[in-house]
C-alpha cells in the first residue's frame, strides 16, 4: 500500500471549515493538479494512487467527500465506490474518468456516484462541483457575498452594484469573488492566476491585469488597488 501524502493549509480553513477529502487518482500529473486546486480552496487531502489503498483509507478515516478515478491500477474505480456504499457511507463522491458513453456515465450514478465528470476537465468546474456537493451535505445554501455595494452571488454567478446588475465575464467574476473573499490580504498575480485558470492553460502574462481593468471600469477604480512589485488588495469593508 502506498503511503497517504496528507496536506493541510491552514491559512484556507475558513473557507472550507476544515473539510477532510480523499482524493484518488494514479495519474501524477493530473493528481498534483487537482491536489494544489484542493488545497488552495482549503481542504485537508489524503491522496491515493490504487484502490485498494483507497479501501484503507475509507475503512479507517471519515471523509467528508471523495475525488474518485474510474481507472486505476488494481481495484477499479466502481469496485471502490461499490464497497463504500456497502458499508452503508453515504459520503458524497465525484468520479473521474475517461469513459464519456451515456452507459457509462448511467453506470458510474447508479452505483453510487454524486457526480461524473469526463477527463479532460476544467479545473474550476471540478471545485464548483466539490463546493456544491459540500453545501448539499451540510444542508447550506451559498450565502451571497456582500461588500459595500457589491453583492455577489455564488449560486448564479451573478453580481450587484448599488442594486444594479452588472455583467461579468466568467473569470471577471471568479477574479471578483477571490479578492472579496480575501479582503485586507494582498493576493499574488501567481495566486489570482491559480483561482481563475486551470492548470495546465497557457496565461498571457497580462491576463490578470486585463481582468482588473474590466472590473475597475465595471465598478469604481479604487475597489482594487495595485500593490506594487507584490499584487492585488480589495481594503477591508470600513
Amino acid at each position: 500500500m502506498l503511503p497517504r501524502r496528507r496536506f493541510e493549509d491552514a491559512g484556507y480553513a475558513h473557507k472550507a471549515e476544515r473539510m477532510r477529502l480523499l482524493l484518488v487518482e494514479d495519474d501524477a500529473m493530473l493528481g498534483r493538479a487537482v491536489l494544489t486546486g484542493l488545497k488552495m480552496d482549503g481542504y485537508a487531502v489524503d491522496w491515493m494512487s490504487t484502490g485498494q489503498s483507497a479501501l484503507h483509507c475509507l475503512e479507517t478515516e471519515e471523509y467528508d467527500l471523495v475525488v474518485l478515478d474510474l481507472g486505476l491500477p488494481d481495484v477499479d474505480g466502481k469496485t471502490v465506490l461499490n464497497t463504500l456504499r456497502r458499508r452503508g457511507k453515504t459520503t458524497p463522491v465525484i468520479i473521474l474518468t475517461a469513459r464519456d458513453s451515456i452507459e457509462d456515465r448511467v453506470g458510474g450514478l447508479d452505483a453510487g456516484a454524486d457526480d461524473y465528470m469526463v477527463k479532460p476537465f476544467d479545473q474550476n468546474e471540478l471545485m464548483a462541483r466539490v463546493r456544491a456537493l459540500l453545501r448539499r451535505r451540510s444542508g447550506r445554501a451559498s450565502a451571497a457575498l456582500q461588500y459595500k455595494d457589491i453583492t455577489l452571488h455564488p449560486d448564479s454567478m451573478k453580481v450587484e452594484y448599488q442594486g444594479q446588475v452588472v455583467e461579468l465575464s466568467r473569470r471577471e467574476f471568479m477574479l471578483l469573488q477571490e479578492l472579496l473573499v480575501n479582503t485586507g490580504r494582498v493576493m499574488t498575480r501567481e495566486q489570482l492566476e491559480r483561482a481563475i485558470y486551470d492548470w495546465d492553460q497557457d496565461v498571457a502574462s497580462n491576463a490578470v491585469e486585463v481582468h482588473i481593468h474590466h472590473l475597475r471600469k465595471k465598478f469604481y477604480n479604487d475597489l482594487i488597488r495595485t500593490v506594487r512589485g507584490v499584487g492585488y488588495l480589495v481594503e477591508k469593508a470600513g
